[in-house]
């Protein structure tokens, strides 16, 4: 395994370091007070290209590999979460499953403005009764004529309120389970199509998760992504490749808030020293370091594992997306305990931080639901 980056995407994460240390982290406050990301930031991030990562060169995006894609958001992750998930979740889950399993009239009608950011991607599982549960749907797609009609409700849809694309699963088959879902695109503007109420979350503020309803909405049939039947494999794909994106955000995260930590327990002296001379608070900085450490290396073996296509990966991106969101949380949680009271002070960034990263032990896959999947996969291997 090699994950060396080559000079383009080594320039790349630079301009991209510079660009989230002179434009974004200044108006982090200001996103968290304002519960909003300035469109000015939005607009700059489409000039330097942050939305069409994940998207081929054919298709206006920048065709860069997971590996190279990993690298990027380590950068990324190192300012506002609420930033990094808008970004995270359009690269991610929005926008592969057209990547992957899209056909090429999907493709080309679909990818050039999701690559410009001109049309923001959303993913759209979750349902009132089907988190955990996924499988469990209860909206239905009904095949009239040349259109599928979709009733029903999904929530807590990442990016719902700005996306104008939208991956959602639904029920073709209610007699087959798993194997009776289906993947359909979804445009903003399709009627019987509209965005419920926006909830008020603990954290990840500027990214907001919202209802989606519909009723009676009319999807064309070529809008069909993938087979018919193959919405819940589409699904599982499109998760197991989000998963290694969503780690190296974690890093980025886990990593500045190490940089932050070193620097503050150097400057602050208790006890007439520096308190990082102190053995308890030295023992959290080194435990701190090598668990960061080991996600770097995990993410990126995933992420070279995904770019290779050579076998499914999706014990190992449930083992990924479960250890990088626990250790997320173990090093917001130190870095809490070394800034003291600072650190639980809104006009710092480590208590926003700390409440960022508890969402990542839930979304896409709860770490619960990710063990489940660590023992099934390993259970089939014994088996065989």
């Amino acid at each position: 395994m090699d994950f060396r980056l080559d000079e383009d995407i080594l320039l790349l994460k630079e301009n991209i370091r510079q660009f989230i240390e002179e434009e974004i982290e200044p108006y982090s406050m200001q996103i968290e007070e304002d519960d909003h990301i300035p469109e000015s930031i939005i607009k700059l991030s489409k000039e330097i290209g942050l939305f069409g990562l994940s998207i081929p060169e054919q298709y206006g995006g920048l065709g860069i590999g997971m590996v190279g894609k990993c690298a990027l958001y380590e950068e990324i992750g190192k300012t506002h979460n609420g930033y990094t998930t808008l970004i995270g979740a359009h690269t991610g889950i929005g926008t592969v499953g057209i990547v992957e399993m899209g056909n090429e009239m999907q493709k080309q009608k679909y990818l050039p403005d999701m690559a410009s950011g001109n049309k923001i991607g959303a993913f759209a599982l979750t349902e009132p009764a089907a988190g955990s549960h996924a499988t469990n749907l209860k909206m239905t797609a009904v095949k009239r004529g040349d259109k599928y009609i979709l009733n029903g409700t999904k929530h807590y849809i990442t990016n719902a309120d700005v996306a104008d694309i939208f991956t959602v699963m639904a029920l073709t088959d209610k007699g087959k389970g798993a194997k009776g879902i289906s993947s359909f695109i979804v445009e903003k503007g399709f009627p019987g199509f509209q965005i419920g109420s926006i909830e008020r979350k603990m954290g990840l503020r500027g990214s907001h998760s919202a209802e989606l309803v519909f009723e009676d909405c009319e999807v064309p049939v070529e809008n069909v992504l993938g087979e018919v039947g193959k919405g819940y494999v589409n699904a599982l794909k499109i998760l197991a490749n989000g998963r290694a994106g969503l780690a190296a955000r974690n890093l980025g995260s886990c990593q500045y808030l190490l940089d932050l930590s070193i620097h503050y327990a150097t400057e602050r002296e208790q006890f007439d020293v520096p308190i990082i001379d102190h053995q308890a608070v030295s023992h959290m900085i080194a435990e701190m370091a090598m668990e960061i450490e080991a996600l770097r290396s995990f993410t990126y073996r995933v992420a070279w594992m995904v770019d290779q296509k050579e076998k499914k990966i999706i014990k190992e991106a449930a083992m990924l997306k479960l250890y990088g969101s626990e250790v997320y949380n173990r090093v917001a949680d130190r870095a809490v305990q070394i800034h003291g009271g600072m650190g639980y002070m809104k006009d710092y960034p480590i208590e926003r931080f700390y409440r960022d990263a508890r969402i990542t032990r839930i979304y896409e896959g709860t770490s619960e639901i990710q063990k489940n999947i660590i023992t099934g996969q390993l259970k089939k291997n014994y088996q065989k």
